[in-house]
């Protein structure tokens, strides 16, 4: 199969945040409104512990029984194993925020903890999904690679894959870094 790499990337990209956006989105209000209150908190925390210990690609067969467009199905899936873990890290780190005084540093660093660990779950799923039912992006490429024995672009997949996840979490730290600069800053001056 013949693989545009810039196209494979976008197509890896698109489904990423097509997923990821929405269930950061709601799993984050959804968390939040949980540590709200520490017997929701401590009773969903368990209910939760349960989907959330499914990996997400153990779902595609069902999102592709309920979804038979495999770009769909895969969204689905990316969504899902998304939201789980948006809402417990999330209202794991609501809950620190209550118990440190509401320091509003600590709510930013506990909720880009959250979108963090949910872009490296999302990313994981997007690779694995692409591997198995394509039709494009870099998890496909790496599995065509493969297939043909030609490890020269087997390799160049592989490192795109890792610079693309080391960005992402590069981007997600600078953004805290920035917000915890501007709300000290803003304490300072008032």
């Amino acid at each position: 199969m013949e693989h545009s790499i810039p196209l494979d990337i976008l197509s890896s990209l698109q489904k990423l945040f097509v997923g990821y956006i929405p269930a950061a989105i709601l799993g984050g209000f959804i968390g939040y409104l949980i540590s709200l209150n520490n017997p929701i908190y401590q009773l969903s925390k368990r209910i939760f512990q349960i989907p959330h210990s499914i990996p997400p690609i153990a779902l595609l067969p069902i999102s592709l029984i309920l979804f038979p467009d495999s770009e769909v199905a895969s969204v689905m899936v990316i969504f899902i194993g998304t939201l789980w873990t948006m809402i417990l890290n999330m209202a794991i780190g609501m809950g620190h925020f209550y118990r440190q005084n509401k320091s509003f540093r600590a709510a930013i660093f506990h909720t880009f903890h959250a979108l963090k660990v949910s872009i490296w779950v999302a990313w994981f799923t997007v690779i694995a999904i692409e591997m198995l039912v394509g039709p494009k992006g870099l998890g496909l490429l790496v599995w065509d690679a493969y297939k043909a024995g030609n490890v020269s672009y087997l390799i160049q997949a592989i490192i795109y894959i890792g610079v693309i996840g080391c960005l992402l979490d590069q981007f997600l730290d600078f953004s805290t870094y920035l917000l915890v600069q501007m709300v000290s800053g803003s304490k300072k001056s008032s």
